[in-house]
């Protein structure tokens, strides 16, 4: 009986190492897959009161061996990330660089759109239009004044030709008469004169 319990024993045994030997399959190729199958295959023991898991050798470095590779691959993939951040944001400053530049030209190419040269002088449209329209408001008034000045020396001009027509006309009655007068007069002496010849 005792040699049969040891051909027994060292039948498990053998089967155990054979299994031990084996590669461990795992269905969930997870870390957290990977380590409740590590847990699941695991067999557990109690020696002095404390329970303990026994894990086959092979399958713990296989598990260490994914938890390895994961870490490095999330590792380089983080590297990889900061690598494709810090490009990014070179672009976007590039961008924001020349975002900048574009709005300077386009307030530039707006204040040139919005602004008229006055001799020589950038003025806003608003400024032009108030100036124009200014002007054109001056020279109307000046316009309307040369008119009521025009037609006012005209008038007067008109007033002092009749005036001076009548005094022509006034002028030469005057003359007129004075010439009948002197003639009178010339006559008058002239006979008075053949009068005293007469009587001399």
């Amino acid at each position: 009986m005792k040699n049969f319990l040891l051909f027994f024993s060292g039948v498990l045994l053998y089967f155990n190492t054979l299994n031990a030997q084996e590669e461990p399959t795992v269905d969930d190729m997870t870390i957290k897959g990977q380590f409740e199958t590590l847990v699941r295959k695991s067999t557990n023991y109690r020696q002095g009161g404390k329970r303990y898991e026994v894990v086959r050798l092979l399958e713990l470095e296989a598990f260490q061996k994914n938890v390895l590779d994961t870490i490095s691959a999330a590792n380089n993939n983080i590297s990889e990330l900061q690598a494709t951040i810090a490009k990014n944001e070179t672009t976007l400053s590039s961008l924001n660089t020349k975002l900048d530049e574009t709005s300077k030209k386009l307030g530039e190419v707006t204040s040139e759109k919005d602004s008229m040269s006055f001799f020589g002088l950038m003025v806003s449209k608003g400024s032009y239009k108030l100036i124009v329209w200014s002007i054109i408001f001056g020279l109307l008034v000046l316009f309307v004044l040369f008119v009521y000045k025009f037609k006012n020396s005209n008038a007067l001009t008109q007033l002092a030709k009749a005036n001076l027509a009548d005094v022509e006309l006034e002028f030469e009655e005057h003359r007129r008469r004075a010439l009948e007068r002197e003639q009178k007069i010339s006559r008058k002496l002239q006979d008075e004169i053949n009068k005293n010849k007469k009587g001399a």
